[in-house]
């Protein structure tokens, strides 16, 4: 049984900026969108729901920062309320798929691709987010019923 294509935002939480990428079922790629610098929550609300329509998106990907011995330390917490508001202000349901050393993984693209120090704090937080929905996506390839590294949900209910 296929499953029908579903389009999703990665997200890279921050407390300053949220790193986005876009993505789908289907080809599974992910490709970064912007680094978002964070503003007053009805701003956030009014800017993200409208990536939400132009994108055509089904549902949120969320990098939860897991501790190295799989725990969830105040970052964890953090990210899950933001990731649940976000649920909520869009409407659609989220998923937090564990995003170890996505930061890092995202410096060392940009350091390969020889992008300058004062660029890249701007593109790190969205190639972290594409790190963050290429690894959901790429979970998704051993079985549809169940992404082994996504924290809550699998990909398809």
């Amino acid at each position: 049984m296929k499953a029908r294509l579903e389009n999703l935002l990665g997200l890279d939480y921050g407390t300053r900026r949220a790193g986005v990428a876009f993505g789908d079922t289907e080809r599974r790629i992910a490709m970064p969108i912007e680094t978002y610098v964070r503003r007053t929550p009805e701003r956030d609300a009014e800017h993200f729901r409208a990536i939400v329509a132009e994108y055509a998106i089904d549902r949120l990907v969320v990098g939860l920062p897991v501790q190295a011995n799989g725990g969830e330390g105040a970052s964890a917490k953090r990210a899950r309320d933001w990731g649940n508001w976000l649920a909520s202000v869009t409407g659609l349901p989220v998923v937090f798929h564990d995003e170890r050393y996505s930061s890092v993984e995202a410096e060392e693209i940009l350091r390969g691709a020889d992008v300058k120090h004062s660029k890249r704090r701007n593109q790190r937080d969205r190639i972290a987010a594409r790190e963050i929905l290429q690894s959901y996506l790429d979970a998704s390839i051993s079985s549809l019923n169940d992404a082994p590294n996504s924290i809550d949900r699998p990909l398809y209910d």
